[in-house]
């Protein structure tokens, strides 16, 4: 009889081996996942955090340090709303409604506090963690900084807001100029127009290769005055300190050169195999800038009975848009003009 049971016992354990190795095997390998996962979850950028119903911290992960600037003993046990903000609160509390009914909280942006008490912009999500039975017990939570895409977007808006301003002052730049243009002719008029919006483009171009900071005023200058540089024998002399000026004033100030260049090409000392024209200028003040523009070997020169339409968009520009002074001289010899602006 005993022979018989410890036969039947060697049987069983014969029949059992196999689901013992299986078990084991199956055993060792959800060890090796769970081991895999925690190493997943410690080596993660993100911060990822684990909270009990009571809304306690019981897992805190490396990321969740890097973040935070908490390490994983001192938040044990401690209330997850240590890194919610005051004004945040009731989003907290949302959450935690949320993941007692089971919900998954998809990414959101939202603002979280580190341990020295400044804010942190990041994304946030929020599963809930459930037990063998399938019973929740816990939340987890995913945590991205996103500081860095905030202050991309930031700047992207603030671009945009600066793209519409300057594109607004164009367009009013380019109606002033229309607006000021008068001619004898359709096509005189066309040809006076062209010439001041080039005037506008040219003072843009130099805006835009230094991001709109400002442009060189002896820049601008040698720019409108280029053909009588060029010369073997040159006809203009540029002279002044280096002085960028807004964009504001650059589009003025370029407009205005052109007048002064056109008019001195068509009746001034341009218009003379001999004539010269001199630019300079100097600060008066910290924010306050003279410029004078004066031409000499021409042909003599008499004060015009009536202001041209040249002199108007002078007057218009220095006047009203930069609000600064204007007085033209003159002389025999020469015209003398000098502007006075801000800067």
């Amino acid at each position: 009889m005993a022979d018989s049971v410890s036969k039947q016992l060697d049987e069983l354990k014969v029949q059992l081996e196999p689901l013992q190795s299986s078990r084991a095997s199956a055993l060792r390998e959800s060890e090796e996942r769970a081991r895999q996962l925690a190493a997943i979850v410690e080596s993660s950028d993100d911060s990822i955090v684990a909270t009990d119903l009571n809304r306690r911290i019981t897992s805190w992960n490396r990321g969740a340090e890097r973040l935070f600037g908490y390490t994983a003993q001192e938040t044990l046990r401690m209330p997850i709303a240590a890194i919610v903000p005051d004004d945040r609160r009731s989003e907290e509390l949302a959450i935690f409604e949320r993941f007692q009914r089971g919900e998954r909280i998809d990414p959101f942006d939202t603002v979280r506090r580190h341990k020295d008490g400044h804010l942190i912009d990041v994304s946030l999500s929020v599963s809930p963690l459930r037990n063998l039975d399938g019973q929740i017990v816990g939340a987890c939570s995913v945590t991205r900084d996103i500081t860095e895409r905030k202050r991309t977007e930031k700047r992207v808006a603030m671009l945009a807001l600066e793209a519409e301003h300057r594109t607004k002052n164009v367009l009013q730049a380019v109606q002033t100029i229309v607006r000021l243009s008068q001619a004898r002719t359709p096509e005189e008029l066309k040809s006076v127009i062209e010439g001041r919006i080039r005037a506008l483009a040219n003072a843009h171009g130099l805006l835009a290769q230094t991001r709109w900071v400002g442009a060189d005023l002896g820049t601008l200058a040698r720019q409108e005055l280029a053909p009588y540089l060029q010369q073997e024998r040159k006809r203009a002399r540029i002279e002044g300190p280096h002085i960028p000026v807004p964009p504001s004033v650059a589009q003025g100030i370029a407009v205005i050169l052109h007048e002064l260049t056109t008019n001195a090409a068509k009746y001034g000392a341009l218009s003379a195999i001999n004539g010269y024209v001199e630019i300079n200028w100097y600060r008066e003040s910290e924010d306050r800038l003279v410029l004078t523009w004066t031409e000499t070997g021409g042909p003599t020169v008499a004060e015009p009975v009536h202001k041209g339409f040249g002199t108007q968009v002078i007057e218009g520009l220095i006047t009203v848009d930069l609000g600064g002074l204007l007085q033209f001289d003159w002389r025999a010899e020469g015209l003398v003009c000098q502007l006075e602006f801000h800067v």
